[in-house]
This record gives structure tokens, C-alpha cells and sequence, in this order.
């Protein structure tokens, strides 16, 4: 409980500060309005054509800009490392989300339009979140990673809650095409406090400053860093793991409720609903964290989330199967909130590449997961759970384990990273 009273305290002292407040804020709305937008496209496709394949192929369509970009644009992503540039990409997807519902039609080409918006998205969207991510560090002290990082994490707990919840107030007054409106509305107040954070900030996540012609200093290349910082790869790669094998819980929860306990949506929506206040209890306790072992935590968090996942399959009540689910959303802050701190900690350009190899080794795991895992699911919901859970449980110790023979050269780099005379060579 005091670790969670400290952690909300610096929330609060953080959110006095009034760059933290206007991008909290902005961003905050946004990710809401994101929210809304992938429930309304699944809804809007379902609705038209009956197919779940379909729904499927969008949410793929989402995906392979992050990992088309964070494959082979480095040097394109690096372009956007700025607040003004991040401002002109949200102004360009409140455009694209705005026309959607103008464009729309429940025919073949309505269906060709749709699918080009969620590719020009999820492009946009490739380009401003690495970005995005790697300028937050230089809004507060070295220190305060941790908790700003905890802020914004908070900020996507609660939309997780808040969108399925505001939904169906909404489409009492808007269709479900029109929610894409609502999402360009908050892609527009995003840009605009993204130029304000332009006009106060010259900072850049590709270098210590906006170099006077606006040309910044494109990201390091990622093997090197992951070379240096073997663990940091580590911890990328389980992420990718777990990111896999989620989409057992992500499509399999409706068909283990329905096969083992005969339970339809309203026990399903008990379910997300304790797995999105176990998130909100933990993410202040993650924001806290004291500094060091940081890798110790992040494996320890998954290990636990894939043993909760793995019991769900086994379990032979609804109780148990509730509390499992609260468990393993307190253990999710640790696992997002610990690699996004420690990823904030490096130099700028550092940073960006890694955050951007993060985001796409992630995409690339989930979409994998969403297209390979529903065969299992098919076969055995429980089974399912089991080897799903057991895989991530197994990857995070296999992590922790390699991460003792690996060289233990991290923590030095890490005090260089942190010295500004080092930060000016991305070799440094």
C-alpha cells in the first residue's frame, strides 16, 4: 500500500509540471479515441460482411506498417524525431480518420477504402509511437523515467476500461462509422499540443537538438546496441514471445468460458473487467519501483502472467478464474512499465532504435500469435491456456537464466548513456 500511495503521489507532482500535464491530457484522449476506432472497424466489418476472416485481415493490416518501418525505415522513422514532425503526423491522421466515414460504403469498394485507411494508420501510427516514446524521457529528470513512463502506461489502462464502457452511450447519438470522426477529433487536439510542446521544446529523439535547418540526426543502427546491451535484447525478445502466445487469451477467453463453464459475454466482460482493475492496482505500484534489478522484475512479472495464464486452463471454477485474471493484470504494468523505463534511460538516438525494435518485434509477435494460435484454440481452449502460459513462463526463465552468463557490461554503458558527453556519438 505505500509503494501505491508514493507511486500515485508522483503521479500527482509530475502532473503539476505543465508539459507533462498537456501531453498527459492530449494523449490521454487519444488513445481513448483509439480505442473506439479498433472496436468500431471490427464492428463495421463484421456488420458488412459476415466474416470473421476479414476482421482478422484488418487487424493485420494495422500491424505490418510497424513492422514494414521497423524493419527497414530506420532512417524514415528517424525523420519524424521531433515534437513539430509528431504534430504534422497526428494533423494527418485526424484527416484520414475524419474522411473515413464519408468514404464508407458496406460494398466491395467501401470495404478496398477502409482497409487503405487502416494501412495509412497504422503507417502514421508506425511512425509517431517509437517517437513518441523516445522524447517523453527528456520531459523530467533521469530519475522520473520510471514514473512518467508509469503516467502514460496508466493512461492506456484506463482507456482500455473506459472505451468498451463509453461505447454504448455513444452510438445511442452516432453510428459506428461516425466513431472514426470521434478518433480524428482526438488525433486533432493530440497535434495541437504537440506544436505547443514544439514551440517550448527544440529537443529531438534523434540527438540532443534540432539541428537549425530541422534535419535531425537519424537513429543508431539497433545490432550494435543490442550487442552491447545483451540483456535489453533479452528482454525484447521475451516480449515478442509473449506477445505470441496472448493471442490465446485474446481470442481463446470467449471459447474456455464457453466450453468449460457454459458462460456467454456478460461472465467474459467480468473477466476483462478484473483483468483491467489488476492493471490499474499494479501500474502505481510499477511506477515505484526502486531502480536496479530491473531485469530480474521484468522476467519475474511474465513468469507470473504465464503461470496465472496456464492455470486458467486448468481451473474448475469461476472464482479462481476471476482472481487468476485480476493476477495477471497486476503483473502487467511491471512487464510494460520496466522495459519502457529502462528502454528511457539510454541516449536519445539509442532510444528511438530501440523503442522502434521493440514496437516491431512486438507487431510482428502478435501478428504471428493472431494467425497461428486460433488453430490451437480451436482444438483445445484449455489446452490452449496451458501451452500458451507454460510457453511464456518458460521464455521469461529461460531469459532470467541467460541473462546471469551474459557479459555485465550494461551497467557501465548505462552511466555513459546518462553523462551528456556521451550522448553526442551514437557510438558512445
Amino acid at each position: 500500500m505505500r509503494h501505491a500511495r508514493e507511486g500515485t503521489l508522483g503521479y500527482l507532482r509530475l502532473l503539476r509540471q505543465r508539459p507533462v500535464l498537456v501531453l498527459w491530457l492530449a494523449q490521454s484522449l487519444s488513445v481513448l479515441g483509439d480505442r473506439l476506432y479498433a472496436l468500431a472497424v471490427m464492428w463495421v466489418v463484421y456488420a458488412a460482411t459476415g466474416s470473421a476472416s476479414l476482421m482478422g485481415l484488418v487487424a493485420v493490416a494495422e500491424s505490418l506498417p510497424y513492422i514494414a518501418l521497423g524493419t527497414v525505415g530506420r532512417r524514415l522513422v528517424s525523420r519524424f524525431s521531433s515534437y513539430r514532425a509528431l504534430a504534422w503526423v497526428d494533423g494527418l491522421r485526424a484527416a484520414v480518420a475524419v474522411a473515413l466515414p464519408f468514404l464508407w460504403s458496406s460494398d466491395a469498394r467501401g470495404i478496398a477504402l477502409l482497409l487503405t485507411g487502416v494501412l495509412l494508420l497504422g503507417t502514421l501510427g508506425a511512425l509517431f509511437d517509437p517517437n513518441l516514446g523516445a522524447l517523453v524521457p527528456d520531459l523530467v529528470e533521469p530519475e522520473r523515467v520510471q514514473q512518467i513512463t508509469g503516467l502514460l502506461d496508466l493512461t492506456g489502462r484506463i482507456a482500455r476500461i473506459a472505451g468498451p464502457a463509453s461505447i454504448g452511450l455513444l452510438l445511442l447519438f452516432v453510428s459506428e462509422v461516425q466513431l472514426f470522426a470521434l478518433n480524428g477529433a482526438t488525433f486533432a487536439v493530440s497535434a495541437v499540443a504537440l506544436r505547443w510542446l514544439a514551440r517550448r521544446y527544440a529537443t529531438s529523439a534523434g540527438g540532443a537538438a534540432e539541428r537549425p535547418g530541422g534535419r535531425v540526426r537519424s537513429s543508431v543502427p539497433a545490432g550494435p546496441v543490442l550487442r552491447e546491451h545483451p540483456r535489453v535484447g533479452l528482454a525484447i525478445g521475451l516480449h515478442g514471445v509473449a506477445l505470441f502466445c496472448s493471442a490465446v487469451t485474446a481470442i481463446g477467453m470467449p471459447a474456455l468460458l464457453a466450453t468449460r463453464y457454459g458462460a456467454g459475454a456478460a461472465v467474459y466482460g467480468l473477466v476483462t473487467a478484473a483483468v483491467g482493475v489488476g492493471a490499474l492496482l499494479g501500474n502505481p505500484l510499477a511506477s515505484n519501483r526502486r531502480s536496479g534489478g530491473w531485469l530480474t522484475v521484468y522476467c519475474g512479472a511474465w513468469a507470473l502472467q504465464g503461470a496465472a495464464t496456464a492455470c486458467m486452463g486448468l481451473v474448475l471454477n469461476l472464482p479462481a478464474l476471476l482472481l487468476l485474471a485480476l493476477l495477471t493484470g497486476i503483473a502487467t504494468p511491471a512487464t510494460s512499465v520496466t522495459l519502457r523505463a529502462r528502454l528511457g534511460a539510454f541516449a536519445p538516438a539509442e532510444r528511438l532504435r530501440l523503442m522502434s525494435v521493440d514496437q516491431t518485434v512486438i507487431r510482428a509477435g502478435g501478428t504471428a500469435g493472431m494467425l497461428l494460435l486460433p488453430l490451437l484454440v480451436d482444438a483445445s481452449p484449455r489446452g490452449a491456456f496451458v501451452a500458451g502460459g507454460l510457453a511464456v513462463a518458460g521464455a521469461a526463465g529461460t531469459a532470467a537464466l541467460a541473462s546471469v552468463w551474459r557479459p555485465q557490461r550494461e551497467q557501465v554503458r548505462a552511466v555513459k548513456s546518462a553523462d551528456p558527453r556521451h550522448q553526442a556519438s551514437p557510438s558512445k
